[in-house]
């Protein structure tokens, strides 16, 4: 039987029955493979956040599935028909995969691309520009390069010295936070999960506006210090969340890196932020001098 997981362990074939039952009929001899779960539309990737109307899920309708067809793009095969792979050097895994995922010739499942280069500026320029590299009109979705060493063999976790996610730069954008929520597990004490906002409005009648939430990129320290803010700025309470302070001249702005940016009708803003996360804690500026709307949704004009 075919199963789905993420990279967390978590089963996730139930959300996915289409995709299973592809998988099962492309390659009914039993596999293991490294991929990633996207949403193709007209052979395009969808953003993110389209993906995540599927995931989640408790049950999946007939609409959804038709409206959100699932795929797999191949990166590495750990297993086939039995045998173990993962022991083999990657140039060896590549063949088997490149064979592999020809055999299945199956629409729902596809290879990811090599990328040929000869110097490492050549990479580099691939990197910034992957429509350049062949991407063709997937080059919006494209995160980064993977290096891998020919003769590595596959193991699990981030291996260092035998791969590198060299990832195209993030967007920066300065934001205001605005609320914070206990985390999880070991930061259950903190206040470790920080929503934050852009200025959005006329001059003289501005008013924050939500554009993402973020609970990682900080050290243990930082998070001591925000965690400290939050507690000494708190002006508001709503259950286990806490509003605080922010206005033109008081609020704690926040440098937010993220991945990508795409347009949302779940969000009061309009927008949602592929993987945000905090790059820096701008104790040195003022909120007034955050950023406003229009500088994202510039962003998305450009995408």
């Amino acid at each position: 039987m075919t199963r789905l997981y993420s990279r967390t362990g978590e089963e996730i074939s139930p959300v996915f029955p289409d995709l299973v039952d592809a998988l099962e009929v492309a390659a009914p001899n039993g596999f293991s493979l490294d991929g990633e779960l996207l949403i193709l539309r007209d052979g395009l990737v969808q953003p993110f956040s389209v993906l995540q109307q599927r995931l989640n899920r408790k049950s999946v309708t007939a609409k959804l599935l038709i409206d959100y067809p699932a795929h797999i793009r191949a990166y590495d095969l750990l297993s086939e028909a039995g045998e173990d792979l993962r022991p083999l050097p990657f140039t060896e895994r590549r063949e088997k995969l490149e064979a592999f995922v020809s055999g299945c010739a199956h629409p729902r499942l596809d290879l990811s691309a090599l990328v040929p280069f000869k110097t490492w500026k050549e990479l580099a320029a691939a990197r910034l520009d992957p429509g350049s590299a062949g991407a063709g009109d997937d080059a919006q979705a494209i995160e980064g390069l993977m290096l891998k060493r020919a003769d590595s063999i596959y193991v699990p976790g981030r291996p260092k010295g035998l791969w590198y996610k060299w990832k195209r730069d993030p967007f920066i954008v300065d934001a205001v936070l605005m609320y914070a929520q206990r985390g999880h597990g070991k930061r259950s004490s903190f206040y470790s999960d920080y929503t934050f906002g852009v200025w959005r409005g006329e001059n003289g009648s501005e008013d924050l506006i939500p554009v993402g939430k973020a609970y990682f990129g900080f050290t243990d320290e930082e998070l001591a210090e925000l965690d400290r803010y939050v507690r000494n700025n708190t002006i508001n309470r709503f259950g286990p969340v806490r509003e605080v302070v922010h206005t033109k001249t008081e609020g704690l702005v926040l440098e937010i890196a993220f991945e990508g940016l795409n347009r949302s009708t779940r969000h009061k803003s309009g927008v949602a932020m592929r993987f945000p996360r905090i790059a820096r804690i701008r104790w040195d500026k003022p909120a007034r001098e955050a950023d406003r709307i229009e500088t994202l949704e510039a962003l998305l004009r450009e995408a």
